[in-house]
């Protein structure tokens, strides 16, 4: 027996943990024990030193002094403010009017309301919620599938998952070692295309099944002209009048200037343009625009703004992501302030979270740390590193397996679980096999995106049950969710197929040769070396050249 478990001690250790979490102990609580459990098994049995546990108070200190983990309390405070001061209710309203008129319209508001929630947020539970509380019953009025609804909403929710300022890419990124901003460059593509397969995907069933996702009636079009149109052509006047501002912009300001600068400055440049007409047009009543137009531009102009502001000066390299997500919680609150919506119930509501979240993070990293420390002194790591080196395929075949290991645990734990105990494993065997671990990070970003997407215990699933109307049955919420699992598994394959899709600066060090004088004894003056010394010296040269 005593044998066994010094021979089997990694995998008896990782089945432990995957026991106690099926039977629902806390997560930062079943690492934590595991790991002293098992540490004080290994002190027993030979195998550890009593020292090890002596790493630990280093280790959590390093935890409360990473500056990178500042980032998730900032963001998460972000984007509560936005979210309970009303911006999606405004945004849904707003863009559902403008894409009213089209079969599907609803569902195309839904999901770039998402998208740009999701720039904003980064919180997949506020955005589930509050499109599900807004949306759904707006869908279900208009004659929306129930399936092809829910689904929507929940996806596009998910969407905070992996466009920045996504939580989980900082996490991972800590995990990983790497940058949080190569993470959300390398990141931004890759979640833009999912959104675009969602469109695709919403195109394709209006166009089968158009009763599946009919256009607003006319009647339901609050947001028009005098005359009785809809003021479409004037949103299409500014829109070009912005794109052409940029174009300009970028055209003078580009030169020597590298492209992430040029596109954020070129974006803000847009942005401000846009919001400086309907302002001028608004103060001095010129009736330029239509009011379509002007609502478009007071709506979607302000959450635009704060996230090129925020994710550009990341990008560029001019604020670090602690910094800009700073920036972002300040710049929340005054939009707030604008809105006059800013209470001191939302304040706190938003801080009572934001705490909530961060202590949820900082445990669970405590808890990892303590059984990663135990899980590396039996050898955790090269049995891990064993099984996945020894798969046939090599590189593609390793990917493969943990692009599955990934997805069947993600039936059973959530993205902060995942990356916390599966990413630390994975990244020493990634990395030992060429693979860059930012383009890593993303994929696995990706997929774990599908963990609030499939049954049991999808967390996606749940926050819209929680608001979604009695008459949509939990299993029409399930089912509308399977396609977009589908999709979000498409995107996982096409990252592997074109690596490209992941695209940032890969940073090298450039080294300038070093020029060494070297001083032999007994050398002659000026350095010259003599007598055996220079007999030295050529044989040095000689197998040198060879």
């Amino acid at each position: 027996m005593t044998q066994f478990l010094i021979a089997n001690m990694a995998p008896l250790m990782f089945a432990a943990l995957v026991f106690f979490l099926l039977f629902g102990f806390p997560v930062a609580f079943a690492l934590a024990a595991n790991g002293i459990l098992f540490g004080l098994i290994g002190i027993e049995l030979g195998l550890l030193s009593p020292a090890l546990f002596q790493a630990l108070p280093e280790r959590i200190f390093g935890i409360m002094a990473n500056d990178t983990l500042l980032a998730i309390p900032f963001f998460t405070f972000m984007g509560l403010v936005l979210e309970r001061s009303g911006m999606a209710e405004d945004l849904l309203d707003t863009i559902g009017q403008l894409f009213g008129p089209i079969r599907g319209g609803l569902a195309y508001a839904v999901i770039f309301v998402g998208a740009l929630l999701a720039a904003t947020t980064g919180v997949v539970a506020a955005s589930v919620i509050s499109m599900g509380l807004i949306s759904l019953p707006i869908m279900m009025r208009y004659g929306y599938d129930n399936r092809l609804a829910s689904g929507v909403i929940a996806a596009s929710g998910t969407l905070a998952q992996i466009i920045p300022p996504s939580l989980v890419l900082i996490v991972l990124a800590d995990q990983l070692g790497r940058s949080v901003g190569d993470m959300y460059k390398g990141a931004m593509l890759p979640g833009l295309v999912l959104t675009g397969l969602y469109v695709v995907y919403v195109f394709v069933i209006s166009v089968i099944f158009p009763k599946a996702a009919p256009a607003v009636p006319a009647e339901a079009r609050t947001i028009r002209e005098n005359d009785g149109s809809s003021g479409l052509r004037s949103v299409g006047v500014l829109f070009a009048l912005a794109v052409g501002a940029a174009y300009a912009f970028a055209q003078y300001y580009g030169e020597g200037k590298s492209i992430d600068e040029v596109v954020v400055i070129s974006s803000l440049v847009a942005i401000g343009v846009a919001f400086a007409v309907a302002v001028v047009n608004r103060v001095f009543r010129l009736g330029l625009l239509s009011n379509m137009a002007e609502r478009v531009t007071f709506v979607l102009i302000p959450p635009l703004g704060l996230v090129f502001l925020v994710l550009g000066t990341i990008f560029i390299g001019v604020a670090t992501p602690t910094e800009g997500g700073a920036m972002g919680a300040v710049g929340a609150v005054l939009m707030a302030l604008s809105r006059r919506r800013l209470t001191v119930s939302l304040a706190k509501q938003a801080m009572d979270v934001t705490t909530k979240l961060s202590c949820f993070v900082v445990f669970i990293l405590i808890g990892s740390t303590v059984f990663g420390l135990t899980f590396r002194g039996v050898n955790g790591d090269l049995w891990v590193e064993h099984l996945l080196t020894s798969l046939p395929g090599g590189e593609a075949g390793f990917l493969i397996a943990v692009n599955i290991l990934v997805f069947l645990l993600a039936f059973f734990l959530d993205f902060f679980e995942l990356a916390f105990i599966i990413v630390p494993l994975l990244a020493p065997v990634a990395d030992k096999l060429g693979i860059d671990l930012v383009w890593f990070g993303v994929l696995i970003a990706v997929n774990m995106q599908t963990s609030f997407m499939h049954p049991p215990f999808g967390f996606a699933l749940f926050y819209l049950r929680s608001v979604a109307p009695p008459r949509i049955r939990t299993t029409e919420i399930y089912w509308g969710a399977v396609p977009f699992v589908c999709i979000q598994l498409v995107m996982v394959a096409l990252i592997i197929l074109f690596p490209n899709l992941v695209s940032y600066e890969r940073r090298t060090v450039q080294t300038e040769p070093v020029e060494l004088q070297l001083q032999l004894p007994g050398a002659g003056s000026g350095g010259t070396p003599n007598g055996p010394n220079l007999d030295l010296l050529q044989q040095l040269q000689q197998g040198g050249s060879r």
